[in-house]
């Protein structure tokens, strides 16, 4: 299978593989996240667990026909047991259970409003936070949840940039306004702030968006405005090409029912339209290193900084390297043209406090003459600075920027 990204598929973080009351006490159900055949189950005491999929006997798939007893899982093949911690507890026609090889991989699990979340890292890391509360879910004074869910082509990152892209609010799902945005990254989290705009019956509305992403696999967004309403989307990479999408739907209740039902579920339809106005987009679209971006843009180099903390080095190494030479394997490949010289710039991204989004954060920007050819590079892979924008070195406060003129 061909490698459609030159960025790591499987980021760091909590993703949702499941609803709560999709998995009943005692229930088994096989289960594909990250690329990974898996087995989830309740045990009695009503714990979801994880574990590896396949016995470390004879290769069984305990998703398929295994059966719970007590807190263990049973293989349906011999009848091996594991618990939710992947330790075999009972091999019932051995007098002793070896002491290695048979245990599985147990994954980190945590069940809270409604979510059955799965902790991953490419270096079987124990989790790094936890997803907060969601006091509007469970709560009496909001609705209960309306849940919805997609399959598509994509990834997390792909999809995640959505969040700071608009413009594309206006000009393809036909918002009345380019929204601005207040953005801020917050070590796992991602905070962005940016009024909405709504043509309704009573003419156009105005709203706020609250969006909180913890890392690439839970987003709580919450609007205002027309009725108070969360959306939480979650997004887990199932294998090498396809994502699931969840999005879990409350709003605040008004004094009538019927009024707070209408209202909810056309707010529901009009995500899930602009949703499914995303979904041919990002299932054709390539990933670009260096994108033209040009004012009026949103921040995408500083979404794209933050969320490299979720691939280690190694990973986003490896997984360029494997594209390019994916690339350059095609019998039509050709070298690409050497660039014109001209300016180099170069970040110092540990000096830059403005994730070298210098048209947005520092008054010192001004612009590149239209004659002047400017060629854009960064020390980061996947990085990059606005074609069309340079700071002057020397007005940098913190000395981050360098410029080098070529040829």
């Amino acid at each position: 299978m061909s490698q459609r990204f030159p960025i790591p598929r499987y980021p760091t973080g909590w993703f949702q593989v499941l609803w709560s009351d999709e998995l009943e006490v005692e229930q088994v159900q096989p289960l594909t996240a990250f690329g990974r055949e898996l087995v989830l189950f309740r045990t009695e005491a009503g714990e979801a667990k994880v574990l590896d999929a396949h016995c470390p006997h004879m290769g069984a798939h305990l998703g398929h026909n295994g059966v719970v007893e007590g807190d263990s899982v049973k293989c349906p093949f011999h009848a091996w047991k594991f618990d939710g911690g992947g330790k075999c507890t009972d091999i019932p026609y051995a007098n002793k259970i070896p002491p290695k090889g048979s245990s599985m991989r147990a994954w980190h699990v945590e069940e809270k409003d409604g979510l059955i979340l799965l902790w991953h890292d490419i270096d079987g890391n124990p989790p790094a936070w936890t997803i907060p509360e969601l006091p509007e879910l469970g709560n009496d004074e909001w609705s209960e949840p309306v849940k919805k869910k997609w399959k598509f082509r994509s990834h997390n990152q792909e999809m995640g940039e959505n969040v700071v892209d608009i413009a594309h609010f206006k000009y393809l799902h036909g918002m009345t306004q380019v929204p601005p945005a207040v953005v801020e990254g917050r070590e796992h989290i991602f905070h962005m702030e940016t009024p909405t705009f709504m043509e309704s019956k009573r003419g156009e509305m105005e709203g706020t968006l609250v969006s909180d992403s913890y890392g690439f696999g839970v987003t709580a967004n919450r609007f205002t405005g027309f009725v108070d309403t969360l959306c939480v989307g979650c997004v887990t990479a199932v294998d090498d090409e396809y994502v699931e999408v969840r999005f879990t739907f409350s709003v605040k209740k008004v004094e009538n029912a019927d009024i707070t039902h209408g209202i909810g579920m056309a707010f529901v339809a009009e995500i899930g339209r602009q949703l499914e106005q995303d979904i041919p987009v990002w299932e054709n679209k390539v990933y670009l290193d260096r994108p033209a971006l040009c004012e009026g843009d949103g921040p995408f180099m500083a979404y794209r900084k933050w969320g490299s903390q979720f691939f280690p080095d190694w990973y986003r190494k490896r997984s360029a390297e494997l594209w390019h030479a994916q690339e350059r394997s095609r019998p039509e490949y050709r070298p690409p043209e050497p660039e014109e010289p001209g300016l180099r710039v170069v970040v110092d991204y540990d000096r830059c406090e403005a994730n070298a989004l210098c048209m947005d954060e520092c008054p010192e920007v001004f612009r590149v003459e239209a004659d002047e050819t400017l060629t854009v590079i960064s020390e980061r892979p996947n990085e990059s600075l606005h074609p069309k924008l340079v700071i002057g070195a020397n007005r940098c406060p913190r000395a981050a920027i360098k410029l080098v003129q070529e040829g």
